[in-house]
């Protein structure tokens, strides 16, 4: 017998746990949310998306007052009071979670702060953060757990030397030397944080490139953008037999060709992905099934293989991304709810908030390529906009992924300052099947970077007004 019963339980409490506890409430529905924070969050705002942006920020602050000298403007050496930026990190995640809080309040949500695991399909066992236990009974269930870093074989000797995500945000101090495994999107965020704030920063990739399955004309900008700020970048590259000395740890790097060499290092930032949090959860007893990579197996309204249960976000398969995971959420309840809907977004954008940023939504290039779709591609270089030069900035490229014949925008790349947020109106562009002619009727106010959208798309009929690239016959 369960000690108390639910319309909804939620299991987590990140963009996809909070937004469908907020949704579900909203519609009317009973909801209990299970999470062990005080506050709703998830890794996302606690330890992920809010405090990496919050001092990427501050990276690109000082990275924008070091370009000034060249226009002339001399700012002396940043002096880093790392308690006084960690307290500002710390204080932005506090607002943010703490808002959640009154949310989850002001909506009458029930708040189990615990952690949870299935006794059966209908039954959950929730043990508190005091280490009680209760049993919560309920008629749906949304898994939303979300995932947690990958952690390489045979650095545990090193234990100290190394940080995943989570202990590189806690900002506690900043290396003279570090080491980032992986060139993925956290490896070169938190690198460029780090290399920003003093440390000499190295990266280690195991593939040829950085950024593995992002558009390469894309990464090409960003490498040029970040090669002066890491003091190297090693690709096909694998660090292996972590060494504790009394002055570092020392790492062994071996080559694509087979060849070793070893260097020394303050701290090692592990960085090569990330994985879902479903082996905890007693699936099993629920009838829940996983895939061959972990992730819980989801239909197209995000129902499990167990009636009545449901899973978004990171644990239900990729993109790991909160946006990805707030909207599949948004569709769970509406499931739950009676509405007839499903998940089929048309482009889901992805943001690496590097600098130079890149961002995409939709179809890639190589995509398109690979699916043998009529299309053609249209580049906008940022040289040719006048406000990448005011910023002193033209180190950017818009592209676009146009289907021929019906003009439909079919997919967006964008590399520059801000690409995170021009990367929106591509989305909204693709989800209404717009056409290269609708965004190019499109007023963009001038001078700004938005701009390089409407110019792209003009550029598809060769018409672009401030580049010569007549359309081809």
């Amino acid at each position: 017998m369960a000690d108390r019963k639910t319309s909804l339980a939620i299991i987590g409490g990140g963009p996809g746990g909070y937004a469908a506890a907020f949704l579900a409430a909203d519609l009317g529905l009973e909801a209990t949310l299970v999470d062990p924070a005080v506050n709703p969050g998830g890794a996302c705002l606690y330890r992920g998306c809010i405090p990496s942006k919050a001092l990427l920020h501050v990276a690109r602050l000082i990275g924008e007052a070091r370009a000034a000298w060249e226009w002339g403007v001399h700012f002396d050496k940043p002096k880093i009071e790392i308690d006084q930026l960690r307290g500002w990190k710390d204080k932005v995640v506090s607002q943010l979670t703490g808002g959640l809080g009154r949310l989850v309040k002001e909506r009458k949500i029930t708040h189990l702060q615990g952690t949870a695991v299935f006794e059966d399909a209908r039954t959950l066992k929730v043990t508190d953060v005091q280490g009680g236990e209760r049993l919560l009974g309920f008629d749906q269930a949304i898994i939303a757990t979300g995932s947690e870093p990958v952690l390489l074989p045979g650095f545990d000797g090193a234990a100290e030397h190394i940080w995943t995500s989570r202990q590189a945000l806690e900002l506690t101090e900043i290396p003279k030397r570090l080491l980032v495994i992986g060139g993925g999107y956290i490896g070169l965020e938190l690198g460029t944080v780090y290399a920003a704030l003093g440390a000499g920063v190295s990266v280690a990739e195991m593939t040829p490139h950085l950024l593995p399955g992002v558009d390469r004309e894309l990464v090409r900008f960003l490498r040029k953008g970040i090669d002066p700020l890491f003091e190297q970048i090693l690709l096909q590259t694998t660090a292996t037999e972590p060494k504790v000395q009394k002055n570092g740890v020392k790492v062994s790097l071996k080559n694509e060709a087979g060849e070793a060499s070893s260097a020394l290092f303050d701290k090692i930032l592990v960085a090569v992905g990330r994985r879902p949090k479903a082996g905890s959860l007693g699936l099993e007893k629920a009838e829940v099934q996983v895939n061959e990579n972990g992730f819980i197996a989801v239909d197209e309204k995000r129902r499990t293989s167990a009636p009545g249960i449901f899973a978004v976000g990171d644990v239900a398969g990729q993109p790991m991304l909160a946006h990805k995971a707030s909207h599949e959420a948004r569709i769970a309840v509406e499931v739950i709810a009676g509405k007839n809907v499903v998940y089929e977004p048309a482009a889901i954008p992805a943001v690496v908030f590097t600098d130079p940023e890149v961002a995409w939504a939709g179809i890639t290039e190589a995509e398109a390529k690979e699916r043998g779709l009529a299309y053609k591609v249209s580049r906008y270089p940022w040289s040719a906009s006048g406000r990448s030069a005011t910023l002193g900035r033209s180190d950017g490229l818009t592209k676009l992924v146009v289907e021929t014949d019906s003009e439909r925008i079919l997919g967006a790349g964008i590399v520059g300052p801000g690409a995170g947020e021009l990367i929106a109106e591509a989305v909204v562009a693709i989800e209404m099947a717009a056409t290269a002619t609708d965004l190019g009727l499109c007023i963009h106010p001038h001078p700004t970077l938005s701009e390089t959208l409407k110019e792209a798309a003009e550029i598809f009929h060769g018409t672009a007004t401030h580049i010569h690239r007549p359309k081809r016959k």
